[in-house]
């Protein structure tokens, strides 16, 4: 997969579909260090949910064409895959909220989104992940909501290798979901 890094970002979803737009390259991932304006499911915003500092896993991908149908079931099944990537690093069990939502000691630790947008004469779907790695500390309004591993595990997360297993995973459960 081909990685774009990025220092800042409004938003890894809102990136992914304007180079969609310019010129589609599936499975190619935006990567950025921070966001400053997430978006998620029902149009929440950053800051309202979560937060998107430095020291998080913040990306999404441009996905291969997909029906239309299976992006909900590849959405769930990227939620299982991180969680089983988390615990494969930390040896502790994630919770999955349906639908999309990962839960680490019942605080949210990340979470996936999918989505498809017309981008020219495209059907693009993009899945955007957050994943809070090496997050410190919290604003006052997420405290009690949300988490990282490094403050659950006090283990320091290599977000290089980290990326590179989830996308390991995903490469191959995109297989099953690629139009034909």
């Amino acid at each position: 997969m081909k990685i774009l890094e990025f220092k800042v970002l409004e938003s890894t979803q809102k990136k992914a579909f304007e180079i969609a737009e310019k010129n589609f390259e599936p499975k190619t991932v935006i990567l950025t260090k921070t966001q400053t304006g997430g978006i998620g499911r029902k149009g929440g915003k950053e800051g309202d949910f979560w937060w998107s500092p430095e020291g998080g896993l913040w990306f999404s991908i441009i996905l291969p064409k997909f029906l239309p149908e299976k992006l909900e079931v590849f959405t769930n099944l990227l939620s299982f895959l991180i969680a089983k990537v988390i615990f494969e690093e930390t040896g502790e069990k994630i919770f999955v909220k349906f639908p999309n939502d990962l839960y680490f000691h019942e605080k949210k630790i990340g979470g996936v989104m999918a989505q498809n947008k017309i981008c020219g004469k495209n059907q693009v779907s993009v899945a955007g992940i957050g994943i809070n790695t090496n997050v410190k500390e919290f604003p006052e309004n997420l405290k009690d909501k949300a988490t990282s591993i490094f403050l659950e595990t006090k283990k320091e997360i290599d977000n290089k290798k980290f990326l590179e297993k989830i996308l390991k995973e995903i490469e191959k459960i995109l297989l099953w979901f690629q139009e034909k």
